[in-house]
Formats: C-alpha cells, structure tokens, sequence
C-alpha cells in the first residue's frame, strides 16, 4: 500500500505556478531552447523513398564542421560539439560567458540494405540532411505480370 498525500489548500494550484515561474532563468533567454529537459536535441525527419533513406536534423547555428556522422554496420550515429567563449572587458571587470552544446542521435537502418559507399551528407541554411542509398538488390521492384501458359 502506498501513501498520497493530498493537497487542501483552497487554490491548490497557485503554489506549483510560483515554484514553476520563480525557478526559471529569467535572464537567460538566448541559452534556453525551452524544453523541460533543457536538452539540445534537435528534431529529425526520416523519409524512406524507393531509392533512399532521407535523414534531417534540424540544427540551426552550426557550422558543417561541428557535425560528426559515422555508419558502424547498420548503425547511423549524428553527433555534435559545439562551443563558444566570449570574453568582455572593461576597466573595472571582465566577464566570460560559456557555452557548451552537444548531442548524439543514432538511428538502426535494416541490415544489408544501405550502400556504404555513396551516403552523402550536406548542412545549409540550420538543416542536416542526409541522403543514404539503397543496395540495388535491397529496392524494391514493382508487380511483375507472369504469364500463363
């Protein structure tokens, strides 16, 4: 059997609101991506066409040079470091600000069918997109008739 203890205030919600409000970073705007984790993620589309695997990886204010994409047997890993330093001096202080982002996706793509040697991958405009072949002997093939004799 488990306790529960039940809240009887008369506006039970005010306190939570207040708790929620007063813990947040008020000053930080530009460093929050306002997930309840305060992860940095970034959302991915995976389209599979007849031809391909399309993966995007929405990652806006990246360079191409922060991103690492690797293929490990059936395994596609995305993974990202990025940081940034400034420094600001005046004649009574001087102020250093950091900035620490990274992630990793992995994605499973089923076993024997990506051709290895012609993934493509090109980052524009806060978009990663990838372009994963498949083996000619993996595509699909359309109905074929059979002739009856």
């Amino acid at each position: 059997m488990s306790l529960i203890r039940k809240n009887r205030d008369i506006f039970p919600a005010f306190p939570a609101l207040f708790d929620d409000f007063l813990s947040r970073d008020l000053f930080n705007w530009n460093q929050s991506n306002f997930s309840s984790t305060s992860t940095t993620i970034p959302a991915a589309n995976i389209r599979e066409t007849e031809d391909n695997f399309e993966v995007e990886l929405a990652s806006p204010g990246m360079d191409k040079k922060d991103f690492n994409v690797s293929l490990d047997g059936n395994t596609l890993t995305i993974s990202s470091v990025k940081e940034n330093n400034q420094e600001d001096k005046n004649e009574n202080y001087s102020r250093r600000e950091f900035s620490y982002q990274s992630f990793q996706r992995t994605f499973v793509l089923p076993k024997d069918v990506v051709d290895e040697e012609r993934i493509s991958a090109q980052y524009e405009n806060g978009l990663l997109k990838l372009v994963i072949p498949k083996r000619e002997e993996a595509k699909q093939k359309g109905p074929r008739l059979i002739e009856i004799q």
